[in-house]
């Protein structure tokens, strides 16, 4: 299955900029009034949580207890990921970030009676300074096995595709970029350049520069049936496509998103994309301007 209902969220203790990821992630501003953000953070967070639980999908809150410094917590899909059975951790670029590792993402699961019998740990990869941060770095077509990867400092080539071997993954590798003062510079994370529903998909296939690798990416997702849907790289920085499917509980399909993406769709994109399931978005503005994610960046899915 390419979606799942239920989802694992990360409550911040003490959310900020992340000095650390900002070296490459452009999305990030500098910190303003430190001592409200982590507040406002918190209200965002919840407020969505709730909008995901009145919208009937199962969402599990692990709270940051605030002992490590743990600023991106919020973003778990970029530390671990669920698959049925078995739960991958992934090589984080950040000395900081890998201390999301000691939150207690499998007890949370595992007091609900989600139980997964391997864990399958790519992190030694961080000791030869090569990463892969996850449903961040890897954006995943499940029922077609295939994985599309835009490389980065935080997108290693050759772990990409150990990592597709283990899984029985068809690796599509690309290099996507956005303009930062008028130069190029790669996108941080796949998934706020693309997504993939299950018949459609978000992407600024004008990120992806070399004329040979978009067509690339853009056959693949056709000979997979999925409805492209392309957004402008403005629209991009507005995050639309940091978006995710996923369903309720009675299997109804919902794409989970934030207000400032969902503003940033034209007319007829909100009438493409909602023939393939329902629109669900939430203010996240603090968290998208000093935290550099979104929506979808907030997710861990849990397939078990």
């Amino acid at each position: 299955m390419q979606t799942t209902n239920t989802i694992l969220m990360v409550r911040p203790f003490f959310f900020r900029r992340n000095e650390e990821t900002a070296v490459n992630n452009f999305f990030q501003a500098e910190n303003e009034r430190t001592d409200r953000l982590s507040d406002l953070a918190v209200a965002e967070f919840d407020n969505f949580v709730k909008i995901l639980k009145a919208a009937a999908i199962k969402v599990f809150v692990v709270q940051d207890p605030g002992k490590l410094d743990t600023p991106d917590s919020i973003f778990p899909n970029n530390v671990i990921s669920f698959h049925t059975n078995k739960a991958i951790l992934y090589p984080m670029f950040a000395l900081n970030r890998r201390n999301e590792r000691l939150l207690n993402y499998l007890g949370k699961l595992d007091q609900s009676g989600i139980h997964f019998e391997t864990i399958q740990d790519y992190t030694a990869y961080e000791n030869a300074n090569k990463f892969l941060e996850g449903t961040g770095s890897i954006v995943l077509d499940r029922v077609h096995k295939i994985a599309y990867c835009s490389l980065s400092e935080r997108a290693n080539e050759e772990l990409f595709h150990i990592f597709c071997k283990d899984q029985g993954l068809k690796p599509v590798v690309f290099h996507a970029t956005q303009t930062v003062n008028g130069t190029f510079f790669p996108i941080y994370h796949t998934n706020v350049m693309m997504a993939v529903g299950t018949n459609f998909s978000v992407i600024c296939l004008d990120s992806i520069r070399n004329a040979e690798e978009r067509n690339l990416v853009r056959s693949t997702l056709q000979s997979t049936g999925k409805e492209i849907i392309e957004i402008s790289e403005e629209q991009m920085n507005h995050f639309a496509g940091n978006i995710l499917e996923v369903k309720n509980v009675e299997g109804d399909p919902i794409i989970c998103m934030s207000s400032q993406a969902f503003d940033s769709f034209s007319d007829d994109q909100i009438e493409l994309l909602e023939v393939h399931a329902k629109l669900l978005h939430a203010p996240l503005f603090s968290i998208e301007k000093y935290g550099g994610g979104s929506a979808r960046c907030m997710i861990a899915e849990v397939f078990h």
